[in-house]
């Protein structure tokens, strides 16, 4: 399959990117003398791939119009690339469908029915993209008012990189800010076309210079349950599972949900719950599609 030039550049910018990350060693071959860059050297990657050095370097070049499975798995074992990393190779080199951009996610009366009895636990329906079109109480008041936000701001890629209120209240910043990148590198090939994807990321890039340096590193990453550490400003600090309930796994659309990994935790988010308990247990961004923007 032809791919596009921007495609074959990405493709070629993500094999160099993973090229410097394995070491002789890794692969079995000696690991004495100088190097000037670290990691294998194209001609090495060609040779235990079993391809010429020059249609390889054609394909860090981004010149190589059409390279078959068979030479990509190959590349794709020298390098060592995980199960997210593999698939983001094979949709860069034509391999995965773009889906075409949608309309806005449609917010369902059992999603709003779930956010409500995940109380007193911080829950969210996000899209592919880390919009947030709806919210718990919990998850509302987490951090600071989200519905305090403009709408267009409402996305937790632009929060955590660009209002202070929330990056201070990352415990582990460098991580958390390095997998959110790595996520949306991971599935930004296949959104190349929407614009939701494109504003964001431009306005990211324009806006956070830690956004531009994660961003060029390459790194992808699938989704998985993580252990998070938050401090938020009304019950302090908060150790957490930080998980996905897959709505469409297809489009990105899910409920994220943080459940308490020890009992002060727990204690603290009832706390929370008991503090905001006024406030309606859900609330919807007012371009959501599904019914009115709050809930009892």
């Amino acid at each position: 399959m032809t791919t596009s030039a921007s495609d074959r550049s990405a493709l070629g910018a993500f094999l160099r990117a993973r090229r410097a990350r394995v070491t002789p060693g890794d692969v079995g071959l000696p690991t004495s003398g100088r190097r000037r860059t670290p990691g294998l050297r194209r001609e090495e990657v060609a040779q235990l791939a079993g391809v010429g050095v020059t249609w390889y370097t054609w394909l860090e070049q981004g010149r190589a119009r059409n390279a078959s499975d068979q030479v990509l798995e190959a590349v794709a074992r020298v390098l060592r690339l995980d199960a997210a990393e593999h698939r983001h190779l094979m949709v860069l080199a034509g391999r995965g469908p773009a889906p075409e951009p949608g309309p806005p996610m449609d917010l369902r009366p059992e999603h709003t029915a779930v956010l409500a009895k995940l109380l007193p636990y911080p829950a969210a329906v996000q899209t592919d993209c880390y919009d947030l079109v709806a919210a718990n109480r919990a998850y509302r008041y987490l951090f600071a008012d989200l519905d305090t936000y403009p709408v267009e701001e409402r996305n937790c890629a632009w929060l955590m990189f660009t209002e202070p209120s929330w990056r201070d209240s990352l415990v582990d910043e460098d991580t958390v800010l390095r997998e959110i990148t790595a996520r949306l590198r991971n599935r930004q090939p296949e959104h190349r076309d929407d614009p939701r994807w494109n504003a964001l990321i431009d306005r990211l890039r324009q806006e956070s210079p830690d956004f531009v340096r994660y961003w060029e590193s390459y790194e992808v990453v699938g989704d998985s349950t993580q252990r998070r550490r938050y401090v938020s400003p009304r019950v302090g600090t908060l150790d957490v599972q930080f998980q996905s309930l897959w709505l469409d796994r297809a489009r990105g659309e899910r409920i994220i949900v943080m459940t308490p990994a020890d009992d002060p935790t727990a204690q603290r988010l009832e706390r929370l719950d008991s503090l905001v308990g006024a406030a309606p247990a859900w609330t919807a961004r007012s371009d959501s599609a599904g019914g009115s923007a709050a809930g009892a």
